[in-house]
């Protein structure tokens, strides 16, 4: 089966194809072809260096071809590069999106406005992520009608953040063969279950929300739920969500939330701790991205062009909600966070349950899709995060427990400026963005949002002529 991942000289695409190695060397892989898509053929060029170097690392052969030749363990996977997305997603049974509209700068912008209005301006959550989804809309929903002109039958697995925006903009043209991927819940219940000494396997999840906004509200092993004991035991504060928000405040939730919610549960410590900093995070992500591109080439060994790759990944994973872990004096990442094993990990399984593949890890995956009443206080065409079943007619989400009032009051305002930005969108409407900013639980302030929206159209040109363009406004 062929899998083409559009931003395909993306900084993360090798976590992807090391997570396909792997599966192939196991004897459990369903892909055996990856055309990777970008429009910036210096970026494919690195990563095709990247790539190579990466194979080396892991001592498999190129591929097909090398079957035979004695060189590492042969694994059938292909991969090729294109900056033609026709013939990239020509016979594609899958379709990564991974992109990023306005690239690392447009992320500086995100945070530099945000901040200059006075609020918070994270890449997916609050005002900057309000702006990220305003001028990556256009550009997936151009991508989204393309597939279905091209690749009717695939299946599209939208990373692209912010994903719940996104995958519900998307649903317009592809439907239900549209589905929404984050690594941000795997993380939350792996780091649980090791905290109460128990196999993720074994354990039944029960979380709600949407994407960057969930809880976990139950942790459920041999029909027992652990979690009250775990939020009660001294083991809460020895993982990332316990040192994050504190043990106190756990305890009284009775939850662990989703790390990004520690921007509205903190929001104005974190804002502190991100005015203090010397950098944003989206400069440090700009210096030390933009030095490996720019110090890494088609010329570069490839065993040197991975060892560059993994020392730039590892700095970066290392500052990731540095901002957040400052204010709350949480401290450094715990290593065991550091690896992968995350939203490549959740892809793969993903593309196995749906191609009816046997074999994999069996038990639910926490996806965004359409809640049909999975959350009661949302429309059900709605995208929400929740554990679903996985079959080749798509992700059907599974009973869950119901949110509490307050996380349905937090959920419900989110959704609502999400849709408006769905609304700016699709009509040029700059009265809806301006909605969309005012509604935001972050920001809830109609001056504030102007303000926002003025910044925001003067740093991405093309916000303004995307409302120029039906003169629907106001």
């Amino acid at each position: 089966m062929k899998l083409t991942i559009v931003g395909g000289g993306g900084f993360r695409v090798p976590l992807v194809i090391g997570a396909l190695i792997g599966s192939a060397a196991d004897g459990h892989t369903i892909i055996d072809r990856v055309d990777l898509y970008d429009t910036d053929p210096a970026a494919l060029a690195t990563m095709d260096a990247v790539l190579r170097g990466q194979r080396g690392a892991l001592g498999v052969a190129p591929g097909r071809t090398a079957r035979g030749s004695g060189a590492g363990r042969p694994v059938p996977l292909d991969v090729r590069t294109t900056t033609d997305l026709d013939d990239a997603l020509a016979g594609a049974d899958f379709v990564f999106s991974a992109i990023r509209v306005g690239g690392l700068h447009g992320r500086v912008l995100d945070e530099k406005v945000a901040l200059d209005a006075g609020v918070l301006g994270q890449e997916t959550v609050g005002a900057g992520g309000l702006s990220y989804a305003l001028r990556t809309l256009p550009v997936t929903n151009a991508l989204a009608r393309r597939i279905a002109e091209i690749a009717p039958d695939a299946w599209l697995i939208n990373f692209t953040n912010p994903a719940g925006i996104v995958t519900e903009a998307a649903r317009g043209y592809l439907g239900d063969r549209v589905i929404g991927i984050c690594d941000s819940p795997v993380g939350l219940i792996r780091r649980a279950c090791r905290a109460g000494g128990f196999d993720p396997a074994a354990a039944t999840a029960q979380y709600g929300g949407l994407n960057h906004l969930g809880w976990l509200n139950g942790l459920s092993v041999d029909g027992v739920d652990r979690l009250p004991a775990l939020l009660r035991s001294p083991a809460v504060s020895t993982f990332e969500e316990g040192r994050l928000f504190g043990p106190h405040w756990l305890r009284i939730l009775g939850a662990l939330p989703n790390e990004y919610l520690d921007y509205f549960y903190r929001r104005d410590e974190t804002l502190r701790s991100v005015r203090n900093a010397v950098t944003t995070r989206g400069e440090e992500i700009e210096r030390d991205v933009g030095a490996f591109f720019a110090g890494t080439g088609p010329q570069t060994p490839p065993d040197d062009a991975y060892r560059r790759w993994v020392d730039a990944r590892a700095s970066r994973e290392a500052g990731y909600m540095a901002d957040n872990r400052a204010a709350a004096g949480a401290g450094d990442r715990d290593e065991r966070d550091l690896s992968g094993g995350g939203y490549e990990g959740v892809a793969l399984e993903l593309m196995r349950r749906l191609a009816g593949a046997s074999g994999g890890s069996g038990g639910e995956l926490i996806l965004n899709v359409p809640g049909h009443g999975a959350i009661t206080c949302l429309p059900g065409e709605a995208i929400v995060e929740v554990p679903c079943t996985v079959s080749p007619a798509g992700a059907k989400p599974a009973r869950t427990q119901p949110l509490s009032l307050h996380q349905q009051s937090l959920v419900s305002a989110v959704k609502a400026s999400e849709r408006e930005v769905i609304d700016a969108v699709d009509n040029g409407s700059r009265a809806a963005a301006e909605r969309a900013f005012a509604f935001h639980p972050l920001i809830a302030s109609e001056s504030t949002a102007g303000h926002l929206l003025d910044g925001y159209e003067q740093a991405f040109p093309e916000l303004g002529r995307l409302f120029r363009k039906t003169r629907r406004g106001v």
